[in-house]
């Protein structure tokens, strides 16, 4: 059975978790904090970072490197857009997403969830508005100037779509949501991903497992 190492919460794991789901595969998640200087773990994942995906004899690190195996080793049901400008297009969105998005996003989230909850510290506001503020917008005007009028990126949704908006799944959860009126293309899109069933599925184990229900 598939194995991925890993802890819900994590944008990156969640990412990996939906495609599965998406594709109908069964799977084991193994408990894994991300750099914990776990010996064990390091063996798998030498950086410490997660998600790992084990399948068999194959050990896999990365959430774009796992999602992309994942769509060439199980064909059955696709995930990424058929053609082959689009499928590029989708692996830029997702090092777009992965990268700045992601890490304001966790800023966000650091702040307002982790540092009182894990930390028993205030979060700086001051910092949360700068990245709100000055950092985020230009962000997201960039996704809003991609997305068609109505519906997913490439007609179905797809691993573009998702990657886009896993890392505000996070920041939703420290009280931030993407502004529907400055852009209703990109709230929109986030209110269509969080409904596909495989989503709804993932997020309410994630609801669970961060004390939410």
């Amino acid at each position: 059975m598939l194995k991925v190492h890993g802890v819900h919460g994590s944008p990156y794991v969640r990412k990996v978790l939906i495609t599965l789901e998406q594709k109908g595969l069964d799977y084991e998640i193994v408990a894994q904090m991300p750099f914990t200087g776990d010996e064990a773990y390091k063996k798998l994942n030498p950086l410490g970072k997660i998600p790992t995906l084990v399948d068999g004899d194959l050990t896999l690190g990365d959430s774009k490197v796992i999602c992309r195996y994942l769509e060439s080793a199980y064909q059955e049901v696709p995930f990424y857009p058929a053609d082959q400008a689009d499928k590029a297009m989708a692996d830029w969105y997702d090092d777009f997403a992965s990268g700045a998005v992601a890490e304001l996003a966790a800023g966000i989230f650091f702040q307002r969830f982790m540092r009182p909850r894990a930390f028993k510290q205030e979060p700086d506001e001051a910092l949360i508005a700068t990245i709100i503020d000055k950092k985020l917008p230009p962000l997201l005007s960039y996704i809003e100037g991609q997305l068609p009028d109505k519906g997913y990126l490439f007609g179905a949704f797809s691993i573009a779509d998702l990657t886009l908006v896993t890392p505000f799944v996070n920041a939703s959860y420290a009280g931030y949501d993407v502004c529907s009126d400055t852009y209703p293309k990109f709230a929109a899109l986030i209110e269509a991903v969080r409904n596909e069933p495989a989503v709804v599925t993932i997020l309410a184990t994630e609801a669970k497992a961060l004390g939410f229900s």
